[in-house]
């Protein structure tokens, strides 16, 4: 009899332990529900990535295979539309307008954002608005920016060449109405438009720069110049290299700005590639050319952007 109570007592007091789940599965089922918690965030997120980017992008890519005009049946014409590019004279010319525009564009834009940073990183009457005078260009409404710069560059009575004869030259440039001259004039207008979005970035990469290391340069005689060849830029690297990634993937797929200003003109002196697949798509109603010509597009930013980030990650290890 005592056994049996013993045994009876032995088995009551285990039976409670006997429903509890294990800690390594209460961990699991915590692990999972937190793991669904998260991704029912995230979901509508990549739900309207997958469907509003992912999936245009996979029938661009299907569509750069076909012979397709938006009436009718996608014929499937394999590398035809490529092979056709190749031997297109205003493909090569958007090409090479594109590239022209992007090699001016992004140092004149590093330069003058940079300067802008330095400049309104100092403890100055009235920065706040400064800095928010150079931003605003940047929202503002492409259409009203490239209206008024095409008063402003008109040849004849242009505020801009009135004030070049006034210093005695007497034959300013044609600006947007000469093949030489429109690039240059539509490189100086984006660089005004995008130089306060860049230039807050700048400013906050000098935010992480250390004082101490300015003060010990002081300590060591350095001036200016010095100062900023070696402590600023140096602790700039990363911020420097995010600005130019973004600005050449920006600088290669311009076109609005383009568009309103020039339309491509004076002939196809600004016609670049965005403006070409558009033109080719939408006026000519030749999608699969078009669609060809922007996985091209798609490449070139591709290659140019892993090669900034192979010689980035050079940089770094050197």
């Amino acid at each position: 009899m005592t056994t049996t109570a013993a045994d009876d007592v032995g088995t009551t007091t285990q039976t409670p332990s006997s429903h509890q789940p294990p800690p390594k599965r209460r961990r699991s089922a915590l692990r999972r529900r937190n793991a669904l918690v998260g991704w029912s965030f995230i979901l509508p997120n990549f739900l309207g990535f997958g469907f509003l980017t992912l999936l245009p992008v996979l029938i661009l890519f299907y569509m750069a295979f076909t012979n397709w005009n938006v009436f009718g049946k996608a014929d499937f014409v394999g590398i035809e539309n490529f092979q056709r590019l190749l031997g297109d004279g205003s493909f090569h010319i958007a090409f090479w307008n594109t590239i022209y525009y992007s090699v001016m564009h992004i140092p004149l834009t590093i330069v003058v954002s940079l300067g802008l940073a330095l400049l309104l990183n100092n403890k100055l009457r009235g920065v706040a608005f400064f800095r928010t005078a150079a931003f605003f260009p940047y929202i503002t409404s492409i259409v009203a920016i490239a209206v008024v710069w095409n008063l402003l560059f008109s040849p004849d009575s242009g505020p801009i060449n009135e004030m070049l004869r006034a210093i005695g030259i007497t034959s300013p440039p044609g600006w947007l109405t000469s093949s030489e001259w429109a690039m240059p004039a539509v490189v100086i207008v984006s660089t005004w438009r995008d130089m306060g979005y860049y230039m807050i970035l700048f400013l906050a990469g000098l935010q992480t720069v250390p004082r101490e290391l300015h003060e010990a340069a002081r300590v060591d005689a350095a001036n200016v110049w010095q100062r900023f060849v070696n402590v600023t830029l140096p602790c700039l690297r990363p911020t420097m290299f995010f600005v130019t990634v973004m600005l050449t993937i920006n600088s290669f797929k311009v076109f609005d700005l383009i568009l309103v200003m020039t339309d491509g003109g004076p002939g196809q002196a600004t016609l670049v590639l965005s403006q070409f697949i558009y033109r080719k798509g939408f006026e000519e109603s030749q999608f699969g050319y078009a669609s060809a010509a922007a996985v091209a597009l798609f490449f070139l930013c591709i290659i140019v952007t892993i090669g900034q980030f192979l010689w980035n990650k050079k940089r770094n290890e050197s």
